[in-house]
């Protein structure tokens, strides 16, 4: 085999070149690593009492979405994600470059809809009143939901929205799955590059975590923190989580596409894997991590940790049993700060390892318990930690570039 054949099968280095972050803490990169060196938190325990929720911060959303016809037809997680999105292409030096945006991939992770809170009131009240029976319910969502709501539930609107707004026209794709849906939209884009698929690649997810709809449908399941917020190690034996708003959006590239452009990398996405444990037995989500820590090559060195860990029961607890299996290596879990963004929480723990292997340092513990630890150590490279509070597990290994 000639070395031009061996060299073309070698894997394309992927270079995270833009990075678009709305959140509770603020907006834009700068913003964000202040409020994380003042150890920011902001939280609401009142108006959805009694869960606590992680609010959006204030926002100009002209800014990024220019027509207000375009940002009235949105729900405000379709704003949130498609604002963010485009802080990531302005990162990336890409906003407006109709070459490159016309050739774009776009991965993004989503939820389902929003739900017209009026109408299941007034379904759930006649339902108490005994005048609900299955042809009445029909009846009333036939007549009294308005005909765009189901278009504006679609998961994939979001993707839609940023290539109106934003002009990314390539290939779309859209995962649901909650935790997992942000892992898979990652690596994905990653597999693509590295296979020479794609050049460049849009990836990213957004939340809106105040909404009532959502935060009955996780409390049937008993996983919202209540009547106060507590940081993420802090939360057992019971646990659960404070949903949190936000956007998280990348540009990621090959090493070549960036380089022939001028592009100024934040930081290299080596790897990225997943699971999807069966949970069945106590250990099983810290013998998947241990699998996942394996296969992503058992990174050392300058080694840091950023976990989206939720705050759940029982999965912080076993994800705390695998970090405590690999001592020596300052955690920061982004749920303390960000409150859990569910799809958006992995990418956000990637955009924040890249921003700080860019910026040289890692951000400051938040943390009264002493689990996460400070360092002056400069890493050259993040593992991102990512178990959902249900199902799904994933690490990615973001690298400094030097």
């Amino acid at each position: 085999m000639s070395d031009t054949a061996s060299t073309a099968k070698q894997p394309a280095e992927a270079w995270i070149t833009g990075i678009g972050l709305a959140s509770s803490l603020a907006e834009g990169l700068d913003a964000h690593w202040q409020a994380l060196a003042e150890r920011r938190i902001n939280v609401d325990d009142k108006s959805f009492a009694p869960c606590v929720v992680h609010p959006l911060a204030p926002i100009s959303f002209d800014q990024q979405i220019a027509k207000k016809g375009d940002q009235r037809q949105m729900e405000a997680w379709q704003r949130i994600g498609t604002y963010a999105a485009g802080l990531a292409l302005d990162s990336a030096g890409l906003k407006g470059n109709k070459d490159v945006l016309s050739r774009m991939d776009m991965i993004v992770a989503a939820g389902g809809g929003e739900r017209d809170l009026a109408v299941d009131a007034a379904v759930l009240n006649d339902q108490a009143k005994g005048n609900a029976g299955p042809a009445a319910i029909n009846e009333r969502l036939m007549n009294d939901l308005r005909p765009t709501l189901f278009l504006a539930q679609l998961s994939n609107l979001l993707a839609g929205n940023i290539a109106i707004v934003h002009g990314v026209t390539g290939s779309s794709r859209t995962f649901m799955g909650e935790e997992a849906a942000g892992v898979d939209a990652v690596r994905i884009a990653l597999a693509r590059i590295a296979a020479g698929q794609s050049d460049v690649a849009l990836v990213g997810a957004a939340q809106n975590g105040e909404r009532k709809d959502q935060l009955l449908l996780y409390e049937f399941g008993d996983y919202n923190l209540k009547d106060s917020y507590a940081p993420v190690w802090q939360r057992a034996p019971k646990g659960g989580f404070a949903l949190g708003s936000g956007g998280a959006f990348l540009v990621i590239e090959s090493r070549a596409h960036a380089e022939a452009r001028g592009a100024k990398p934040f930081a290299r996405l080596s790897k990225v894997v997943a699971d999807l444990s069966h949970r069945k037995a106590p250990g099983d989500i810290t013998a998947t991590l241990d699998k996942l820590w394996t296969s992503l090559g058992a990174p050392n060195g300058n080694t840091a940790i950023i976990t989206g860990a939720t705050g759940a029961e029982p999965a912080t607890a076993e994800e705390r049993a695998f970090l405590q299996n690999h001592p020596g290596m300052p955690v920061r879990a982004t749920g303390t700060m960000f409150g859990h963004i569910m799809e958006t929480q992995f990418p956000l723990g990637i955009a924040l390892a890249a921003l700080s292997l860019s910026r040289g340092a890692l951000f400051p513990a938040n943390d009264p318990t002493g689990f996460e630890t400070e360092t002056t150590e400069q890493p050259n490279q993040i593992v991102v930690i990512g178990a959902g509070h249900w199902r799904g597990e994933g690490m990615a290994l973001v690298e400094a570039i030097n």
